[in-house]
């Protein structure tokens, strides 16, 4: 009898453990489908994902391979590439009505800041996040519907970013310049939380603030620059024309 026991016992262990393998694998695939599916939608651009990994038992995911397109009207191939994103979640969270995000970390962020019809690109993703996040507010309360989950997100870092600015105006010239350590905590702490759309909102804003102060700093770089080579082709001319004249003197 207690043989009996403990081979059942195993097998329900066994059949555990293969259920969570199903599920992490199925929420995987959903994953990444919801990300190409939902992001267009919030941002009207392209999203494409690599892979998801996820451990539900630790709570853990490992995200690869995000690419942000461009608006409509703009030439360069993307606007964002991510290389990888970690993010860690309470697992007893998960059924619970707020999901507690412990940290997200997006490491190596690639951006490019192009002008184009409109402003420039990161501009017009993020008015695109903002009035997809402002109709889906609207229209839940016009239509009195249930809130989704909410969420409380303890640390975001976004760190070893590049912003790439291409300066058609001076000679077509491009320049890649370091984007500063991102970092900010306590979002959603009180009951209400903050929604799915209030996060991208939050981390897109950040990352675009903080790509126009590298594009900022890279602009006035190569305006100095351009400057002092003016400078010279001036002082070369003068002086050339000066010889000139003492010549025919």
């Amino acid at each position: 009898m207690k043989k009996l026991l403990f081979r059942i016992l195993i097998g329900l262990v066994v059949l555990a453990i293969l259920v969570v393998v199903a599920i992490g694998l199925f929420l995987d695939g959903a994953i990444k489908k919801g990300v190409e599916t939902v992001g267009p939608q919030i941002a009207k651009v392209d999203i494409k994902l690599d892979s998801v990994n996820l451990s539900l038992l630790s709570g853990s995911a490992k995200i690869k391979g995000l690419i942000v397109g461009n608006p409509e009207g703009y030439k360069t191939p993307n606007a964002i590439s991510v290389g990888s994103t970690s993010v860690s979640v309470s697992p007893a969270s998960l059924l619970s009505d707020k999901i507690v995000v412990r940290s997200i970390r997006i490491e190596s962020p690639q951006i490019t800041y192009e002008l184009g019809p409109g402003g420039n690109n990161l501009k017009k993703i993020q008015s695109n996040v903002d009035a997809t996040a402002s109709d889906s507010g609207d229209q839940a309360a016009t239509k009195n519907e249930k809130p989704g989950k909410k969420l409380q997100v303890d640390d975001v870092v976004i760190t070893g970013g590049k912003v790439t600015l291409g300066v058609a105006a001076l000679g077509g010239k491009v320049v890649t310049a370091p984007l500063l350590e991102i970092h900010f905590t306590n979002l959603g702490q009180g009951p209400e939380g903050i929604t799915a759309g209030d996060l991208s909102k939050r981390i897109f804003s950040e990352i675009t603030e903080g790509s126009l102060k590298a594009v900022a700093g890279a602009a006035t770089d190569i305006g100095k620059g351009a400057v002092n080579e003016a400078t010279k082709d001036i002082g070369k001319t003068t002086k050339g024309l000066t010889d000139i004249f003492k010549k025919k003197k």
